[in-house]
């Protein structure tokens, strides 16, 4: 650790990431697998789809984290979700959340509190997706997310309270809280949404931050910040989404612990009392 860099620093998580790259058992959709293992190793980390039930439990004893995605939903995708989620808490590994369309029907709101319940150390997602975990209307239809992180902010610091969770909604411009703590990361491309599975790979990735802290806002912070400065230093030369794809995987294996410290990260706690 250079002197002055914080322990739970962007920086500081990703020299640790580096060093001691953690194996991140990602249980995730289908169209995110391919993506999300590249993204994971492109930073740094180790990446394993491992999601029957039959060894997630197992598996999660020797990973770093678990990611749970419910994108392509399915009762033997939910028994290895219950599994994985059972191993990692038996080992002391943190497990991280992605209510991917939570909103959408009523068998992902069910499923979505179920997973809530069991105490995952982050959740990430949308805002849509956010504002209905809270218990608020949103305007997500399906996958996509349709209201404002700004939206969201209220009712991420509530959910956060409620469920114990770091809760980070992503966006253009993302929004991380514990329910006291809180901060907003700037960076990115706007051709970032237009690229399949960024969101979920993000996920995978706040995985792999979470299993070299034990803080999860930390995490989360450190995650989130790779990828906005890895998006946005991709942005630059690209045509369009097709192009960004490449640059962006090059982007997140050259992001160095000193681009990290550089990040465009703007403190938003909420003061414990209010002024005199």
């Amino acid at each position: 650790m250079s002197a002055g860099e914080k322990r739970g620093a962007p920086e500081h998580l990703l020299r640790a990431l580096r060093a001691e790259p953690p194996l991140v058992q990602c249980i995730t959709n289908y169209v995110a697998m391919n993506i999300a293992a590249n993204v994971l190793l492109a930073a740094g980390a180790s990446p394993a789809m491992v999601s029957d039930a039959a060894e997630a439990g197992e598996f999660a004893g020797i990973a770093g984290a678990v990611t749970i995605n419910i994108g392509t939903l399915s009762a033997a995708f939910l028994d290895g979700m219950n599994a994985a989620i059972l191993g990692a808490q038996a080992a002391g590994r943190p497990w991280v959340l992605d209510p991917v369309a939570c909103q959408a029907t009523r068998y992902r709101r069910e499923v979505v509190q179920m997973l809530v319940a069991q105490r995952p150390a982050i959740i990430r997602g949308n805002a849509s997706e956010i504002l209905s975990l809270a218990g608020e209307a949103s305007h997500g239809r399906g996958v996509d997310g349709r209201d404002t992180v700004a939206a969201a902010e209220e009712g991420a610091r509530r959910l956060a309270q409620s469920s114990g969770a770091v809760v980070a909604v992503t966006g253009a411009v993302d929004y991380v809280t514990d329910g006291q703590r809180a901060v907003w990361i700037e960076g990115g491309s706007p051709f970032m949404p237009m690229n399949t599975a960024l969101g979920c790979s993000l996920t995978c990735l706040c995985g792999a931050y979470a299993a070299v802290t034990d803080d999860a806002f930390d995490a989360a912070v450190g995650a989130l910040a790779h990828f906005a400065v890895a998006g946005a230093r991709a942005h630059e030369g690209a045509m369009g989404p097709g192009s960004f794809a490449p640059r962006f995987l090059d982007a997140l294996a050259v992001v160095t612990p000193a681009a990290l410290a550089g990040a465009a990260i703007r403190d938003a706690s909420v003061p414990a009392c209010g002024p005199a």
